[in-house]
């Protein structure tokens, strides 16, 4: 390839978010309803539903991230080994170990904040 056109694939790459080097997820945090699944088989990265287990539309498998409750202060870590939420508004999905432990399995739902750790 020539230089020029390396230099477009580089700039589309990167409008695009796409990155040839391997580094670690930035440090981000994120605010908003969170729900929980339970249930058996497998998640979209073939592993099983875990204990402290979530999904999440975009980071990538095997991130974790620090959920906590806003509404009562508990926190738990989970890894992401899921697609989810696919209901307007919802920024994870925990399993219902992590709900268990973030006290939110009564309700259902619950406003928290989602940080990678």
């Amino acid at each position: 390839m020539e230089v020029d056109a390396l230099k477009k694939l580089a700039v589309a790459c990167a409008f695009l978010g796409v990155s040839f080097l391997s580094s670690p997820i930035q440090a981000q945090t994120w605010s908003g309803a969170a729900s929980y699944y339970s249930g058996k088989g497998r998640t979209a990265s073939g592993g099983h539903v875990g204990a402290l287990t979530a999904a999440h539309r975009s980071l990538p498998f095997g991130t974790k991230v620090r959920v906590t409750n806003l509404n009562n202060g508990r926190s738990a870590t989970v890894t992401i080994n899921d697609r989810g939420p696919f209901i307007r508004g919802r920024i994870i999905d925990v399993s219902s170990g992590a709900a268990n432990v973030l006290g939110m399995r009564q309700s259902g739902v619950a406003r928290v904040r989602v940080s990678t750790l």
